[in-house]
């Protein structure tokens, strides 16, 4: 049977059987590195675990404890979401577009209706409603956004840079070992050939001789060209995890720069760019130009401008609105339906590695 023929779609009870098997190998492996590390584990676990009994326990400590927890749980939320985004999975869940952008694009709509940032503590950050009064520390501007959703861009930021892990302790693994890459190891197998089309330059695409220049990149320059492709988004970063790894290039100066690109230098770009593009003024031009598109300009324009009105609405109330919006259906619907493609494009990948897995282990005992 192809490997690529194995998909829920085509054969679901083999492939959530395999999808099964793969998890339960996948823990069995998990549990005995942690019995490896039995005490870091405990180490782990007792950290953990003391403020947690302390939230449990009457106290003067109790409201920082409260305070610390929420702020924990918020952050680990947005770093979790930027792990999923970039973690290689045979595809990325795209949690800016999903989470993190509307997040932003909500706090940016608030602070120009609002007129300040001074948001009432809880509900905000899972609803945001305007202050009775401005605080003139948290006017409205640029600068004051960008610092109001700072902790979860730079942890988003951060996961997106734990994500890319994998790659480079992959590339490094399979190159002490000194053996040739698996064949389940793609990222490798394509990385070794396009090692050798360097020989010859003439078989080369367009899109090789860009993957070629970030290798090149990474190689020679180190920790600034890390840097440079970590800062800039472009979806050939991948190979820079796998070029460090291949090269012996140290964790640090690969986490390192790959931590201050993403979490601080392209987090900023990009939340400069959602700030800027969802203030009011440039939002009524766009919509303008919508409405003057022949034919569909007044239907497309109308549902918009519902959802913005209503979202105004929302936020000098003090009890969340019942009514709903075309244009909240339909991105409720297609979050719904990108995290469904995420799982099951999950499910497949891992059927398909523990296919893998079991058919070279099968050839080797036919050939022994």
């Amino acid at each position: 049977m192809d490997v690529h023929s194995l998909v829920v779609w085509k054969h679901p009870i083999l492939t959530l059987d395999y999808f099964c098997k793969e998890v339960v190998c996948l823990s069995k492996s998990f549990v005995k590195k942690l019995i490896c590390y039995k005490l870091y584990v405990l180490l782990a676990l007792l950290v953990i675990s003391t403020p947690i009994i302390l939230l449990y326990i009457e106290g003067p400590h109790l409201p920082i404890l409260i305070w610390a927890k929420s702020k924990v749980v918020w952050c680990l939320y947005w770093l979790g979401l930027g792990v999923l985004s970039s973690v290689g999975f045979g595809t990325g869940l795209h949690t800016f577009l999903l989470y993190l952008g509307p997040h932003i694009t909500s706090v940016t709509l608030a602070a120009y209706e609002c007129g300040g940032l001074n948001f009432p503590e809880p509900p905000y950050p899972e609803q945001i409603i305007c202050p009775d009064e401005v605080d003139s520390a948290w006017i409205a501007s640029l600068w004051n956004i960008m610092l109001k959703v700072r902790v979860e861009a730079m942890m988003w930021g951060a996961g997106t840079a734990l994500g890319e892990l994998p790659p480079y302790f992959m590339a490094r693994a399979a190159r002490l070992s000194g053996r040739p890459p698996d064949e389940d190891k793609e990222d490798l197998i394509e990385f070794e050939e396009l090692l050798k089309k360097e020989k010859h330059p003439e078989t080369m695409t367009l899109v090789d001789k860009s993957k070629l220049f970030v290798e090149r990149l990474v190689k020679k320059v180190g920790f600034f060209g890390i840097l440079a492709c970590a800062s800039i988004p472009n979806p050939l970063f991948d190979l820079a995890g796998i070029t460090c790894g291949h090269f012996l290039i140290p964790f640090w100066t690969f986490f390192g720069a790959t931590l201050l690109g993403k979490a601080a230098i392209k987090m900023s770009i990009q939340v400069l760019f959602v700030v800027v593009a969802f203030n009011e003024t440039l939002i009524a031009s766009v919509l303008d130009i919508v409405g003057k598109i022949p034919g569909v300009g007044k239907k497309l324009q109308a549902p918009i401008t519902t959802f913005l009105e209503n979202q105004k609405q929302r936020l000098h109330a003090k009890k969340d609105s019942k009514g709903t919006n075309i244009a909240v259906k339909l991105f409720d619907l297609f979050v719904l339906s990108m995290v469904l493609y995420f799982i099951v494009s999950l499910i497949n990948s891992m059927a398909q590695n523990y296919y893998k897995r079991n058919h070279k282990t099968s050839k080797k005992r036919l050939s022994d």
